[in-house]
């Protein structure tokens, strides 16, 4: 349920009145908008008689029941697109940053390679990871903690923030220095892992499930913002289908329907969505035209060598050159790379 509030209504009145629901056994979510503010109640609200909790307060300018399961990130409860900034990279409709870097950090000469190269050609923050989900118990599973230590001293030689995947709650210590915790698709209904992440006081990127339908992709980051996290990332990165010519199905239709149903900014991942390197530059430019809010690609000073998902990323000359193309479509396109 929402409780929309009158116009000119100051903060701490807001306040109280959440909390006078909070008393009562319900969660609140306070969003406040360009033209309005609201209380958003979670729990059982069948109960409440809406009407007279309307009549009853000189605040509240109306009230409707928000049918989704998910509240907080419904943009029901929230109109306005919320805009996650990071540094110099600014998530929303005006601007496409990109996120690049190496699937895994492998080396310091590889990943201070890559950063600068990236930074260069114009990617806004430094991907790359530490600890790796593998398929396989005998694939290389990441530098782990070795491999975070590498990307602060990137981001110190480059300025680039750093993104990287925590695979579990125990390593919330290690990964506070991370300026973007990533959630990876293995783990988007962890549900301790996603509240341990969403209480960290720090933007959170979660990518869609393997299999997961969208709506379950959006309970997802609804366990993240009840947690306390309000700058989260929403990436679509390809689904399993029938389909066996790509890695994954890329669900570039997942774009316009997030951005309706959430205020939340929506990137994709290219690279994970169809695993095969040829295909990320086309997919890039087709991202940028249906409104994703950025796009995070994976890049390798020598793909071949790459001990972890060689085949889909780009070498840092190909990395230049979709980049250059993205900048001239982008600026057609009102929006800053």
């Amino acid at each position: 349920m929402i409780f929309v509030m009158k116009p000119g209504v100051d903060k701490q009145r807001v306040d109280d009145f959440a909390k006078q629901w909070e008393q009562k056994g319900y969660s609140t979510i306070v969003s406040v908008g360009t033209e309005h503010t609201a209380v958003c109640l979670i729990g059982n609200t069948a109960s409440i008689d809406m009407d007279h909790a309307v009549h009853t307060s000189d605040i509240v300018d109306y009230a409707k029941r928000v049918t989704e399961q998910y509240r907080a990130v419904s943009r029901s409860v929230h109109p306005d697109d919320t805009v996650v900034k990071v540094k110099d990279a600014i998530f929303d409709c005006h601007h496409f940053p990109v996120i690049a870097g190496p699937c895994s950090v492998e080396s310091e000469e590889q990943v201070l390679t890559v950063a600068e190269a990236v930074k260069k050609s114009g990617a806004k923050l430094l991907r790359g990871g530490a600890f790796k989900p593998r398929s396989s118990p005998y694939a290389f599973q990441g530098m782990q903690a070795d491999g975070l230590e590498l990307l602060k001293i990137a981001r110190e030689k480059t300025g680039l923030p750093i993104v990287s995947e925590m695979m579990n709650q125990t390593q919330v210590p290690l990964f506070e220095e991370v300026d973007i915790v990533q959630i990876g698709a293995r783990n988007m209904q962890n549900f301790d892992l996603l509240k341990a992440a969403g209480a960290m006081g720090k933007p959170v990127l979660l990518k869609r499930g393997l299999a997961s339908t969208l709506e379950e992709f959006l309970l997802s980051a609804e366990y993240l913002m009840c947690a306390g996290c309000k700058d989260v990332i929403l990436c679509e990165r390809g689904i399993r289908t029938f389909e066996t010519m790509t890695r994954n199905t890329l669900d570039l239709s997942a774009v316009p329907i997030l951005k309706e149903k959430t205020h939340l900014p929506v990137i994709v991942d290219p690279s994970h969505g169809t695993g095969i390197r040829s295909l990320v530059a086309p997919l890039s430019r087709a991202i940028l035209a249906v409104g994703a809010d950025g796009l995070m690609v994976e890049t390798h000073n020598n793909p071949k060598l790459a001990l972890c998902d060689g085949a889909q990323s780009l070498d840092l000359e190909q990395f230049d050159g979709l980049m250059t193309d993205l900048r001239r479509r982008a600026v057609l396109e009102g929006r800053e790379i």
